[in-house]
């Protein structure tokens, strides 16, 4: 009597090899979101260098209205005395004939 060849369950060649370029897809897919030109990492590098400009941009306009309101002060329109004689003091080097310099 010869027995009845037992079929074994096993996923075909087809099956392994669709769930292999799956699992490929898979992974380049999810390395893209972190670490791609648009990733989850790139995104935080963007947001770092928004906020170091930002701190920039606010340090130079400050500095823009300190320049503008010395500009003001030293105008024909409104001449502050003061300025004036602290900016010929430093720049020219230029002192009152009554005065002592210590340095």
């Amino acid at each position: 009597m010869t027995r009845p060849a037992l079929r074994t369950n096993r996923p075909g060649l087809g099956a392994a090899a669709f769930f292999t370029v799956a699992f490929g897809l898979g992974t380049y897919f999810t390395f893209a979101a972190v670490q791609g030109d648009y990733g989850l990492f790139r995104r935080v590098e963007i947001a770092a260098e928004r906020s170091a400009l930002t701190e920039e941009l606010n340090a130079l306009q400050a500095e823009i209205a300190q320049m503008e309101n010395l500009t003001r002060r030293l105008s024909d329109d409104y001449l502050d005395l003061d300025l004036l004689d602290e900016q010929a003091r430093s720049i020219l080097g230029m002192l009152r004939s009554d005065e002592i310099v210590i340095r």
